[in-house]
């Protein structure tokens, strides 16, 4: 029996050995083709490049977009009551209602709504969806929200573009993003230092834009590895609910004992 059992072991080492060098095959890949994150000069001229680009997508139109319906890859779709800081989520056979503010709410799947525990978990997987998704709607407008870091970088080829550090927030504080604005001053690409992603410097553009009826411009496309997808999709923005085509009474269950 041990002399049938030698060759067993003998091909589970050298299986082994091979998922070890193909690991460190990928870890030494990814180490060079990943960018080390730049170190820029915070200060007027950084705030004041992070203001332009605001302007440019019109952060004050933003500021009086007090609703906006959007789909995130046509698998997350949502309408954002922002004057009250309620979202509606619709994926899969799921609907939540949550607040923004503290995550309660309620969560629906097939019809049925859930108990409390199982509407916890739900939750947390919907508000974890949100800051991801709004992240991408419209980023450029939060250059100055608390926790956030800007600093001004100086490329060789593109002049100066902005980098900006989340420290908190969000669910994966200490992302950063490299900002490079277009010669008409909107931001043309970004190159990103996150968490979930293990390559540093990945590029992508900012592109696709679309001018919401109050004014504000949102990017819908982007291009990264060759490849441009769009990200956002059934895009609508205006000053309420009703604005969007939406009842006000959308989110009165939240507010039902």
């Amino acid at each position: 029996c041990r002399l049938r059992q030698l060759p067993m072991m003998r091909a589970f080492q050298i299986l082994g050995a091979i998922l070890l060098f193909g690991v460190l095959g990928v870890v030494v890949v990814l180490y060079s083709v990943s960018d080390a994150r730049p170190e820029g000069q915070p200060g007027p001229e950084a705030d004041a490049l992070a203001r332009s680009m605001e302007e440019a997508v019109g952060k004050d139109a933003w500021d009086r977009t007090g609703a906006v319906r959007w789909s995130f890859f046509e698998r997350h779709h949502y309408v954002w009551d922002r004057a009250r800081g309620l979202v509606e989520l619709r994926w899969g056979e799921s609907r939540a209602l949550f607040r923004t503010a503290d995550q309660s709410g309620r969560v629906w799947k097939e019809g049925a709504e859930l108990n409390e525990a199982d509407a916890a978990e739900a939750l947390r997987t919907a508000y974890a969806y949100w800051i991801n998704d709004s992240f991408w709607l419209n980023p450029v407008v939060k250059f100055f929200d608390p926790g956030v870091e800007r600093s001004l970088v100086e490329l060789d080829d593109e002049g100066p573009a902005l980098l900006v550090r989340y420290s908190s927030g969000g669910v994966t504080p200490g992302d950063a993003y490299l900002w490079i604005p277009g010669e008409d001053g909107m931001p043309a690409a970004w190159r990103m230092w996150v968490q979930i992603i293990p390559i540093g410097g990945i590029e992508t553009t900012w592109e696709g834009w679309v001018e919401l009826s109050t004014g504000a411009k949102i990017a819908t496309q982007h291009e990264g590895w060759g490849r441009l997808m769009t990200y956002i999709t059934n895009l609508e923005g205006a000053e309420d609910l009703d604005g969007i085509g939406m009842d006000p009474d959308l989110f009165a269950p939240l507010f039902q004992d």
